[in-house]
């Protein structure tokens, strides 16, 4: 089985892509939201609490992620420090589900840092989605409800675009005008062969 890192900067739509391979059959772990869960686990709370003090915890005593992202996004240090917490445990949560899938052809690995965070040295290939600065920025406001600037200070957090392009083995461009849904049938087509040829 190999494992597929599937990665874009922010408003790339990455995740929509990830549904469509899903609607082929191939399993998807969702790194970001797998994150997200684990904001709920204690563990992870004492760390951030550790870390970042009270203030970015609600009186329920949750963690407010808008409140962490305001303070992280605009301090690399402080952001390095929380993705120390949390890569780590993704990672762990990665491990377990991939159990769960021995006889499949190839799995998915959908992180928007995945290089950022070295796990890309893991996959055996790398896909990656891009679109225009400008229209990442416009989905990232619609989605998260921030403004332009804000989006703009999150996303120069992340590895400049046309790096992971680069590095990346298959890229799927989701603008808006090319049709997405025929560029991952060709990649899904073409990783298949490759399972194939790997076995």
């Amino acid at each position: 089985m190999l494992r597929i890192g599937l990665t874009g900067n922010m408003g790339s739509g990455k995740t929509f892509v990830a549904d469509i391979f899903q609607s082929f059959g191939i399993p998807v772990f969702f790194a970001d939201k797998e994150a997200r869960k684990l904001f709920s686990h204690d563990k992870i709370k004492i760390q951030i609490r550790g870390v970042f003090g009270n203030e970015v915890f609600d009186k329920e005593g949750n963690i407010s992620r808008s409140q962490l992202a305001a303070i992280v996004f605009r301090n690399n240090h402080l952001l390095a420090k929380l993705n120390r917490i949390i890569h780590p445990a993704v990672i762990e949560e990665y491990k377990n589900w991939l159990e769960h899938y021995p006889d499949v052809p190839y799995t998915l690995y959908e992180a928007a840092i995945l290089y950022e965070s070295g796990h890309y040295s893991d996959m055996d290939r790398i896909i990656c989605v891009t679109a225009p600065e400008a229209v990442r920025i416009s989905r990232v406001i619609t989605r998260d409800g921030i403004s332009p600037e804000e989006a703009k200070i999150r996303m120069e957090n992340q590895w400049d675009e046309s790096r992971k392009a680069e590095m990346a083995d298959f890229l799927i461009v989701n603008d808006g005008i090319k049709e997405v849904k025929l560029q991952v049938e060709q990649i899904h087509q073409q990783i298949i062969l490759l399972t194939k040829s790997a076995s």
